[in-house]
């Protein structure tokens, strides 16, 4: 294909995914920012409604370009990484050959050519290819496993070769050389033109959250329901700091939030449906006033404006469990197994007792089990915080289904 103008269009990342188009786009804008924080974000260029590259921004300024032929096919990858030269070293080219239609939507490649190339220009090309049909019993599934042989090819070639400029936000054509790798020559002069993305309505937004602590019945995407609230004890604050974590990986993802001193009640808010019962929500509640506003819990390095619509930063949950707890308070290993994880088998939370004055720690069920949720900070007229809820989100909290 020759091309002398390239749509433009921001996403997330795309990984594995061999669609046509980004399965979830975003704004220029907010690409724009992603690339300004060192954020990950996702490029495509196409041509004609044909995908010709899609490059992937990672951090610590490395980049990943995929590369189409002209049936749409995704039969290249390369990976760049900054070179001393202050450009961009395509150290890792790898190609594909597949057989059919059905084996590239599979990934079952026929042929798999990997070339490495050092940073002074020393290059290595392994080709590997799949065991032919009937050579063994293994189902297709496992041929990309145990590759027959593996010829490898080693020598020197001018590292320039392989470099190629750093681009400014915007400016995709230092990749347009390497479409030609497939097929697809540019024009002397290539127009990028941005297909246009609303910016949405941005972040995730904490509208309707007292819904779910309102007793009685509601309507969900799997029919009528109940919502039940349950108070699950008194949670001890010493230190100042609330923690809400899965008590298993206290750290990353974890929500640390000022908070005063003293003993708080902690409220589950139940959703029964004809079919199940689960944790829709968690609550602390440190004033009995309604919040008038509501906020994201955020780390410090954690900025809004890097979130596309309806996104959140949240609470990660690796366990099926997520607790609130004060800051200075430790789990140990055994404490998990045996008097977290074990009960909450058969009950919807369960406390881990601190001798007082020491802090205790308060349990329950993630409601969708793993996964990451929202924590949110209800304020008062005043600012001051009156709860801290996090949001299993098994039915909407602003309102809708």
């Amino acid at each position: 294909m020759i091309f002398d103008s390239l749509d433009v269009t921001y996403g997330e990342m795309w990984g594995s995914y061999r669609g046509m188009t980004h399965p979830d786009p975003m704004s220029r804008a907010l690409a724009a920012r992603k690339h300004a924080a060192g954020m990950d974000y996702a490029v495509l260029l196409s041509a004609r409604e044909r995908p010709l590259a899609l490059v992937e921004h990672w951090p610590r300024r490395m980049w990943r370009v995929y590369l189409f032929d002209d049936r749409s096919w995704r039969m290249q990858m390369i990976d760049l990484k900054p070179h001393s030269t202050g450009m961009l070293l395509a150290q890792r080219n790898t190609r594909w050959q597949f057989s059919t239609e059905q084996e590239y939507l599979s990934g079952k490649w026929d042929v798999q050519e990997t070339t490495t190339v050092s940073a002074d220009g020393q290059v290595e090309v392994k080709s590997e290819f799949a065991r032919p049909r009937g050579a063994s019993t293994e189902p297709l599934h496992a041929r990309t496993s145990g590759p027959s042989n593996t010829p490898v090819r080693r020598f020197a070639a001018p590292v320039e070769s392989f470099l190629c400029p750093v681009p400014e936000f915007g400016d995709w054509q230092v990749f347009a050389p390497l479409l030609a790798q497939q097929g697809h020559e540019s024009a002397t002069t290539v127009v990028l033109s941005d297909v246009s993305v609303d910016e949405g309505s941005g972040p995730l937004r904490a509208t309707g959250v007292e819904q779910l602590f309102s007793p009685g019945a509601c309507d969900t995407p799997d029919g009528p329901a109940a919502v039940e609230l349950v108070d699950v004890g008194m949670l001890r604050i010493t230190s100042g700091q609330l923690v809400v974590s899965d008590p298993a990986w206290i750290g990353e993802t974890s929500r640390t939030i000022a908070v005063p001193p003293g003993e708080f009640p902690v409220t589950l808010s139940l959703l029964r449906t004809t079919r199940w019962t689960g944790v829709a929500a968690a609550r602390v509640t440190f004033l009995d006033i309604a919040p008038s506003e509501w906020d994201m819990a955020l780390r410090p390095d954690e900025d809004l404006g890097l979130l596309g619509e309806g996104q959140f930063y949240g609470v990660g949950v690796d366990t099926g469990t997520v607790s609130f707890m004060d800051a200075t308070r430790t789990v140990t290993e055994d404490q998990l197994d045996e008097d977290l994880f074990i009960p909450l088998d058969s009950q919807f939370s369960v406390e881990l007792p601190g001798t007082q004055p020491e802090p205790n720690l308060i349990a329950f069920r993630a409601g969708q089990g793993d996964g990451t949720y929202p924590v949110w900070i209800g304020r008062t007229d005043d600012g001051q915080i009156g709860c801290v809820v996090v949001d299993f989100q098994l039915h909407s909290a602003d309102g809708g289904e």
